[in-house]
């Protein structure tokens, strides 16, 4: 990623009609110290690629005109402007130009996002893109080598942020990825875009130009020439969102051009370690493809769903037209904050990356730093060759450590974003079966939709669910399969490629070798004088250097020849089978046009996937295998040319010279034809060598490709052995003690579908856990094994120490265990046993599933608790209450017999005229459970019309001795899992009514305590009516009585208490007003009676304490 910046503003006062025309060029950074890593991770249709940050802090050259410097793609940003100073206010007219016309340097470059500052400005006329805090946000797909592409907008000026004289500097800055490297792609930088407005009080139009890099640029940069290749490059729009899937085939034939590149120049050292990034960003792309179809295929069998249910004749049409569109307004919705949180955790990650990349960065150069300076003062001390060898180590180390630092950082925040992305991903599904269970439920209160309708629509989309998984975990093991079979086979291509230049070297090099060993044969015969010999070794090895030089430039000018040729048919052989598929899928329009069977569309689905997947990876195999075929040819072709000018070298040039200075012609004629003989010997040897490692790679590639057959097949039965879990946990939850009302069971079947949509595993993501996983064991070893290093190096220096005396023998001593300590430190890096960390790896990949899988079991048992608790605390508040009323009516009861308010006897006439009320509300409850009871038995017996159903008996005797048993034994099995499937289901259907009328149940028995419980507060304020309790204390006794009730709760009860005597209960005032001798007595008794509830409730609770109730049985 780059940003493009000036350092600082300067006047602008020139005329953009006299502005001299500039070369458009990037301000990158071509050091590779000042670059930042880190991974810009796309969304769901982009791939992951790495890119690097250009720095910030170019110094400016005094020659404004000529200080940019050319980028390594010739990709380049410009932003120019004018601004009409006539009409008030001043309008800013703005363009932005994206170059990429260099024809030498020019590539395809992919994923193209423009910030653009916008502050002080208030834009008139733009094309649409969002803009926030002050910064407008553009993004392109793809922009083609050779093409640019130019964005206008107009903006009013803000008299807030203008004055005479005012710069307003507005940065613009564009990240991209190339399709002609991997790794590191380089991106460019707009550094400063400057508008300088200056009011002045001339009156003609004063128009100011604003640069890109300090460049001059003609505003006639627009020209008919430019419009014309506009007109071409419109189809590539700017895209509005970063979530539309519609051309992620396209974008994955553009990365596939990348494999050329690999194939082509990369070197033969690093073409693996490219090919893994290759890989990971096509994992990506796999996983933005899968999660679009993913979400394509549950928002039409929502459809479908609905559709199928208007035939059914259980919804209106008018209603399914509403709640369609409900769900189509809904899902844009979803989209568009998905779109919104993915750019906040981009911006987020990408400062933490960057912050986390300066410090890492900052702290190696510090190291590094110190560690020459120390070098540096060892050097003034000895002046001498061990100096300079002990430097070049040095320096080899600190590459070695900056390489593989900076190696560990990007695949770090490769992490990062991929996790990222991941729980995009998951979030997206979430709001998907969120958006379907909330309209279900809305919908089912407005009386849109029936409950037997709303169930029947549940159940259907939780089966319709569990296929949809299946149908991704086939597709999903499909893909990998099929991209780990493509990258297998380009590992076999790149080990052949590898032995082609190991073939080509040892051949131009034997070539090579016998211009000088003809000389050096010569000499030793005695026919060549040795002062001729120096001079001729010196031409040979010039003309020796010019021929390898020439053979290098020429491959690698006919490889970006036979790249273009390549390229072009590739793409034109892809996009043709891309035009193929798609016309195949748009020939199955509307589902529901084709079928209203959602399980034949999602079948077609699979099937046509499937094929379209195979057939595309049998063309990339043949296009891969072509282009490697090709530049087998063209490297043998460049090969056999060079030998031959070795030879004209040789004869034409080297034998003349000898004949000329009296060497035997007869001997010379010989030895020449002695190095064509031991060229053809060695030409046969690497033929042969070349077969045998060829017979061993394509042996490496059937077994590979076997072991992959047999992860496909070990991969589709592990999965289905989660989803067969998935279904496990689900039954096992239904038949737990549960009592859930419809809504209840409603938000858990949410809850279940949010979870097991987490189950399956993206692609990309184990590989790039594994990376850095890697990276870290690696690293952990690493320090490890520098640690001890370093301690021994402290121990040796501390023994030759004590042991030497001079100075100078002392510092070369010191040096020579610099020297070995280093060595040592550099062999750590190079000699990484890997076999072990691969090990470790698996296993820790293997936890970190068995963990998330536990995690998702956890979190479903926490919901079905919590659901579980909040029914108990009711239950728990409910009783609680009611115990504490039994305790005021009992405290009451014996306040009226002992103050002789009332006799024995009229106190049990009290109770005896309560419970015939009491009686009446049992008779009730019991009516409501028998009708209950006959309810459940109904609603299982119209389960057995399943058993009844299925037609197996009338159907087993229909035999045929013309059909075969082959067929009547696929129709019974068949027929054996459509009942096994109907009977789980009758099963399903069963528990889910089972707790349902659970739940009603409780809600009755719910019901009756309530009734009970205001009967039993009626009674409670009849009493506290006879007795006169005073309020304050019958307040006090109610908190003794609730400890767990809040106040307002505990205010309820004793309102309710009040109520119902009529408001005779005394307050502590009057009690306290009172001169009476019966009432002081009865304030007594009162005193007395709450002391005495107050010392029960104390020893109760106190015997419910083991220790003190052993203590007080001794």
């Amino acid at each position: 990623m780059g940003c493009l910046g000036m350092a600082g503003p300067f006047p602008l006062a020139m005329w953009a009609n006299k502005a001299p025309h500039q070369p458009l060029t990037s301000a990158a950074s071509d050091n590779q110290w000042s670059h930042s890593l880190f991974a810009l991770v796309p969304s769901w249709t982009r791939k992951i690629l790495f890119k690097r940050e250009s720095d910030l802090n170019h110094q400016l050259l005094e020659d404004v005109s000529n200080m940019s410097v050319s980028s390594e793609f010739g990709i380049t940003l410009q932003k120019c402007g004018v601004v009409d100073v006539e009409h008030d206010p001043q309008t800013a007219y703005i363009t932005l130009v994206i170059n990429n016309t260099n024809t030498l340097l020019s590539t395809n470059i992919t994923d193209l996002i423009l910030l653009d500052n916008i502050t002080g400005l208030r834009i008139q006329k733009t094309s649409g893109n969002t803009t926030t805090d002050g910064v407008q946000i553009y993004r392109k797909r793809f922009l083609q080598g050779g093409e640019h592409f130019v964005i206008n907008y107009s903006a009013l000026l803000d008299a807030k942020e203008m004055w005479d004289g005012r710069i307003l500097t507005l940065p613009a800055k564009l990240t991209f990825s190339s399709s002609s490297q991997i790794m590191y792609s380089h991106a460019i930088t707009a550094s400063g875009f400057f508008i300088a407005f200056f009011i002045s009080l001339v009156l003609t139009c004063a128009v100011f130009l604003i640069i890109y890099r300090t460049q001059i640029f003609k505003w006639s940069f627009c020209s008919k020439n430019q419009e014309i290749q506009h007109e071409l490059s419109q189809n590539h729009k700017l895209e509005h969102s970063q979530f539309n899937s519609g051309d992620l085939f396209s974008e994955d034939i553009i990365m596939n051009d990348q494999i050329i590149d690999i194939l082509s120049f990369e070197e033969p050292g690093n073409m693996l370690r490219a090919l893994e990034d290759l890989e990971v960003a096509s994992l990506t792309r796999a996983d933005a493809d899968l999660e679009a179809q993913r979400t394509q295929i549950c928002k039409e069998v929502i459809g479908m769903m609905l559709k199928n249910m208007v035939l059914s004749h259980n919804l209106f049409p008018h209603v399914e037209k509403k709640i369609s569109s409900i769900f189509k307004k809904r899902f844009l919705a979803m989209e568009k904050e998905i779109q919104e949180e993915y750019e906040r955790k981009m911006v987020a990650l990408t400062a933490e990356c960057n912050l986390e990349t300066k410090k890492k960065m900052e702290a190696q150069c510090q190291k590094a730093r110190a560690a020459n300076e120390e070098a540096e003062e060892l050097m003034k001390k000895i002046n001498e060759k061990p100096a300079v060898e002990y430097r070049n180590l040095l320096d080899r180390l600190h590459r070695l450590d900056q390489d593989h630092l900076k190696r560990f950082l990007l695949v770090k925040q490769e992490e990062y974003f991929a996790k990222a992305y991941r729980q995009l991903a998951v979030t997206q599904r979430k709001e998907l079966h969120t958006i379907f269970f909330a309209q279900i439920t809305n919908a089912t209160l407005k009386g849109e939709l029936k409950l037997e309708a709303a169930k029947t629509l549940v159940e259907g989309y939780s089966k319709i669910q569990g296929d949809i998984e299946e149908l991704m975990d086939f597709l999903q093991a499909s893909r990998k399969y099929h991209l780990n079979r493509r990258f297998s086979y380009r590992e076999y291509l790149i080990s052949k490629i590898q032995l082609r230049h190991s073939h080509v070297s040892a051949l131009i090099n034997a070539a090579a070798t016998q211009i000088s060993s003809l000389l050096n044969k010569m000499e030793r015969a005695g026919h060549l004088p040795e002062s001729h010999l120096g001079m001729l070794l010196d031409r040979a090895e010039t003309e020796i250097n010019f021929v390898k030089q020439k053979f290098d430039h020429d491959l690698k000018q006919e490889k970006q020849k036979l790249r273009q040729k390549l390229i072009t048919k590739r793409r034109r052989e892809m996009l043709q089978k891309q035009k193929e598929h798609q016309k195949e899928q748009l020939s199955f329009g509307d589902p529901f046009k084709t079928t209203n069977d959602i399980t034949h569309y999602l079948r077609h689905w699979k099937d046509l996937l499937s094929g379209h997947t195979i057939e595309f990876e049998e063309l990339v195999e043949k296009l891969d295998n072509e282009a490697s075929e090709e530049l087998k040819e063209l490297l043998f072709s460049l090969t056999e040319k060079a030998i031959e000018e070795f030879k004209r070298v040789q004869c034409g040039v080297f034998v003349q010279e000898l004949v000329k200075l009296n060497v035997p012609k007869l001997f010379l004629l010989e030895a020449v034809e002695e190095h064509k003989k031991e060229m053809a010997v060695k030409h046969e040897q690497l033929e042969r060598e070349e077969h045998d490692k060829s017979m061993a790679a394509e042996e490496l590639l059937q077994f590979t490709r076997q072991k992959l057959n047999q992860e496909l097949e070990t991969g589709i039965s592990e999965q289905k052995k989660l989803r067969s879990w998935e279904r496990s946990v689900f039954m096992q939850l239904l038949s737990l003690p549960l009592s859930l009302s419809e809504e209840e069971l409603l938000r858990m079947r949410q809850e279940l579908h949010c979870c097991f949509s987490q189950v399956d595993s993206s692609l990309a993501w184990p590989k790039i856990r594994a990376r850095t996983l890697l990276q870290t064991f690696e690293m952990e070893q690493r320090d490890t094994e520098m640690l001890k290093v370093d301690q021994n190096l402290a121990m040796t220096s501390k023994q030759q120490h004590s042991k030497m005396g001079k100075t100078g023998s002392r510092n070369r001593n010191k040096l020579d265990i610099l020297k070995k300590s280093l060595q040592a430190k550099i062999l750590i890096y190079e000699d990484l046993v890997k076999d072990e960390n691969l090990n470790k790896i698996k296993n820790e990949l293997q936890l970190e599933k068995e963990h998330h899988l536990r995690d998702l079991e956890n979190k479903l048992g926490e919901y079905i608790a919590s659901l579980a608790f909040q029914k108990t605390v009711k239950k728990s508040k409910m009783l609680e209450l009611y115990t504490a009323i039994i305790n005021v009516q009992a405290m009451l009861f014996e306040q009226l017999s002992t103050s002789k308010t009332l006799s024995k006897l009229e106190c049990i006439q009290i109770l005896e005229a309560h419970n015939p009320e009491i009686e009446e509300l049992d008779r009730k409850l019991e009516y409501e459970m028998l009708h209950k009871d006959s309810a459940q038995q109904h609603l299982i017996s119209r389960q057995r019309w399943i058993l009844d159903g299925l037609g197996l008996s009338s159907e087993a005797v229909e035999t045929n001795a013309e059909r075969h048993v082959t067929v009547l034994l696929r129709q019974a099995m068949n027929k054996c899992r459509q009942f096994i499937n109907l009977y789980q289901q009758s099963l399903r259907d069963e528990q889910w009514n089972c707790v349902v009328l659970e739940n009603l149940l409780e809600n009755i028995e719910m019901d009756a305590f309530l009734a009970i419980y205001s009967q039993e507060l009626r009674l409670a304020g009849y009493l506290a009516k006879l007795t006169r309790v005073p309020m304050g204390m019958l307040h006090r006794v109610l908190n003794w009585l609730l400890p767990s009730s809040s106040q307002s709760e505990v205010l309820s009860v004793l309102d309710s208490i009040n109520k119902y005597s009529d408001g005779v209960v005394d307050s502590d005032s009057n009690a306290d007003e009172s001169g009476s001798c019966r009432k002081r007595k009865n304030q007594e008794l009162w005193q007395a009676r709450e002391k005495k509830v107050r010392q029960d409730l104390i020893n109760r609770s106190l015997e419910k304490i083991p220790s003190l109730k052993n203590r007080k049985d001794r």
